[in-house]
C-alpha cells in the first residue's frame, strides 16, 4: 500500500537531505555514503537517504556495510544469495530490485534467483546457495534454526562465518522494515516480489 505523501525528489515519505543542512560532520558522513568507489548501490535513493537524516546512524551502518564488502569471510556470492532470501523472505522490493543485479554480477546462477523468488525447492542448486536459502527461511519464517541446519551451517561456514552471514541478514532486514516504513517506492520498470 502506497502512502500518499509521497515526496516526488526522493520517492519516500522523508524530503531529500540537503547537503548544506548538515554540519561538517553529517557532510563528510554524506560525502563518505555517496562516494561511487565505497557508497551505496543505489546512492540517496534507497536506505541512505533515508539513515542520512541521522547522520551518526547512517555512518555506522555503511561501517557494517564496508565490513561486509572488504572484510567478510563470507565471499559476494555468498552474501548476495543471503541478501535476496532476506528480501524476498521480506517482500522487499526495493532490496530485491537492487540486488538481484549484484547477485547476477556475483556469478549467483538464474535457478538459484528463480528458487528464492519463487519460494521454490532448493533441489539441485549449489550446496551454498541451498544452504544459506534454507537459513532464510527458517530464521524468518520459523524464527528459529533447526538444529541439523545449524549444524550444516557451522561446519561449513564456521563459527566466525555463521555470525556474519546471520548479521548479514538481520541487517539486511532491518534496512527492509527501515524502507517499508518510509515507503520507499519502487523505481519504474523493476521487478516486483509480491505475491510471486
Amino acid at each position: 500500500m502506497t502512502s500518499s505523501r509521497i515526496d516526488p525528489a526522493s520517492q519516500c515519505r522523508l524530503p531529500l537531505v540537503k547537503r548544506d543542512d548538515l554540519d561538517p560532520r553529517g557532510q563528510a558522513v554524506m560525502d563518505r555514503q555517496l562516494d561511487p568507489a565505497r557508497g551505496s548501490l543505489v546512492g540517496m535513493h534507497g536506505p541512505v537517504g533515508i539513515r542520512l537524516h541521522s547522520p551518526v546512524i547512517a555512518e555506522h551502518g555503511q561501517a557494517l556495510i564496508n565490513f561486509d564488502r572488504q572484510e567478510s569471510v563470507l565471499d559476494n556470492r555468498c552474501q548476495e544469495v543471503a541478501i535476496l532470501i532476506t528480501a524476498r523472505s521480506h517482500d522487499s522490493e526495493f532490496e530485491w530490485a537492487a540486488h538481484d543485479p549484484a547477485a547476477r554480477r556475483a556469478g549467483v546462477p538464474d535457478a538459484t534467483i528463480k528458487a528464492i523468488l519463487e519460494k521454490a525447492p532448493t533441489d539441485g542448486l549449489d550446496a551454498d546457495d541451498a544452504l544459506i536459502i534454507e537459513l532464510g527461511r527458517q530464521l524468518f519464517g520459523k524464527r528459529h534454526i533447526d538444529q541439523d541446519l545449524y549444524d550444516r551451517a557451522a561446519t561449513r561456514f564456521g563459527n566466525r562465518g555463521l555470525v556474519e552471514l546471520v548479521s548479514l541478514m538481520a541487517q539486511t532486514a532491518g534496512t527492509a522494515h527501515l524502507l517499508a516504513a518510509y515507503d520507499r517506492q519502487l523505481p519504474a520498470g523493476k521487478q516486483t516480489v509480491k505475491g510471486s
